[in-house]
């Protein structure tokens, strides 16, 4: 797998997609390529991903909350989200809610660098944990 492979597969895996970068992370390590490169590859392409998620909310305001509002997992991050602001965020490196809370955290606008901070690290810190176990 190339970088460009795992940052796609990153990227999509951090929208609203059913896409798992964790398994596409996994296979990269282990099929030797250099574990720096798979961390900056995968974290890049999650942390473009979620801060297109933070803008889609932020200025696709109406569409982004009635789409959102939807499914009952986006009734339920948009209230969470909404409640609980950036200490919702630290759950948002989540398998499936986790998507959902940066989309909610454009829509409540939180402050962008925060967001960034707060979600950009534990995306990061999720990758190196994953190498960490293999």
């Amino acid at each position: 797998m190339s970088e460009l492979a795992l940052f796609v597969s990153a990227f999509l895996a951090a929208t609203i997609l059913p896409f798992s970068s964790e398994a596409a992370f996994y296979l990269a390590i282990t099929n030797d390529m250099p574990i720096l490169n798979a961390m900056i590859s995968a974290s890049t392409g999650n942390i473009l991903a979620i801060i297109l998620n933070y803008y889609l909310g932020y200025f696709l305001y109406t569409k982004t909350k009635t789409k959102l509002l939807s499914s009952k997992l986006g009734k339920n991050s948009f209230s969470f989200g909404h409640r609980y602001g950036y200490y919702a965020l630290l759950l948002s490196w989540l398998p499936l809610i986790g998507d959902p809370l940066t989309l909610v955290a454009g829509l409540v606008r939180l402050r962008f660098v925060w967001f960034v901070v707060i979600a950009g690290s534990l995306r990061v810190g999720r990758y190196y944990i994953l190498t960490l176990m293999v």
